[in-house]
């Protein structure tokens, strides 16, 4: 095994810890809210001798480190468990977990494309009115809560004008009967990261600008964007796939927030109702979920650094 191949391997198994870790807090956090699972789906009227039995069912009965044993040893093989109402998680979020990544995932694609645009866009004039005025832009845009983008897009883009509808409805196939329906969930979460991207691109060219060879190229006279495309935005990619990396768990976790307010069929709908049920194996499952997608980005980020700065993770 090369040092590179065994820097990754340490890399990884760090980031595998940190994940049982934080799936360790899910199961705690769960615990510590009142009521539980077995009282959380109990039958209207049922007696304390049923919820003792239901919660006997359920395997609350015994010691949480138990519990969390034993669901943990199951997801090497894809098992998420068992709901409180009897559904394994893993057909649970089949179907919802794939559209909150096609959801986040085309989010993802606008926020890289958008970023990178305005981000060269200011550098190619520093100081000029186009940097001022991306600058603000970005920080604005960054500073509002996906909420309140997703509010402000329902005035405008559905309730006055009429263009888009206000909420998604499901086809046949469990996902947007559309695509016009992905258009403002979409907006809502890429607007914000899109802000803050905007300025990790401006200030890693901006750092770019006053390295040695980029301040030779603007003395050999060649353009300014072949300086800034081919000169200074290849120094600046290991911050910049940091800041895109770092996105995706924003992205993920605002996706559960604009799906409710879109009714979009994501896992927002999922968890939102696993936690009123107390019902942390699918809390955990999607935690897992999650995490497994931006452990792959940040691998992927990793990738790029190394790639670029000739060294490995």
């Amino acid at each position: 095994m090369t040092s590179g191949t065994a820097r990754a391997a340490t890399l990884l198994g760090r980031r595998l810890l940190l994940l049982v870790a934080l799936l360790a807090v899910v199961f705690a956090a769960i615990e510590l809210l009142p009521g539980d699972a077995a009282s959380a789906t109990s039958d209207r009227g049922e007696g304390a001798a049923g919820v003792a039995a239901r919660r006997h069912l359920l395997g609350l009965d015994r010691p949480l480190p138990e519990r969390f044993w034993d669901w943990i040893t199951a997801l090497p093989a894809g098992d998420l468990g068992t709901s409180a109402r009897g559904q394994h998680v893993t057909d649970l979020l089949a179907a919802p977990f794939p559209n909150t990544l096609l959801l986040g995932g085309t989010a993802f694609v606008l926020t890289v494309l958008l970023s990178l645009a305005l981000g060269c866009w200011a550098a190619a004039r520093p100081g000029g009115p186009v940097d001022r005025i991306v600058d603000v832009t970005a920080t604005a845009a960054f500073a509002l809560p996906e909420f309140v983008v997703s509010v402000c897009l329902l005035l405008v883009l559905s309730l006055w004008t009429g263009w888009l509808p206000a909420a998604t409805l499901t086809g046949a196939d469990g996902g947007p009967a559309d695509w016009t329906m992905l258009v403002m969930p979409v907006l809502a979460l890429a607007l914000p990261q899109t802000g803050w991207n905007t300025r990790v691109v401006r200030a890693a060219l901006a750092d770019q600008a006053a390295t040695p060879h980029v301040e030779a190229a603007v003395l050999d006279g060649l353009p300014a964007h072949r300086v800034l495309l081919r000169h200074a935005l290849p120094g600046a990619l290991p911050a910049v796939a940091t800041g895109f990396a770092t996105s995706t768990g924003m992205l993920l976790g605002g996706a559960v927030v604009v799906e409710t307010l879109f009714n979009y069929p994501g896992i927002g709908t999922v968890l939102a109702g696993a936690v009123a049920d107390r019902d942390t194996p699918v809390i955990a499952g999607v935690v897992a979920c999650a995490a497994a997608v931006i452990t792959v980005v940040l691998l992927l980020a990793d990738v790029v650094r190394a790639r670029t700065v000739g060294a490995h993770p």
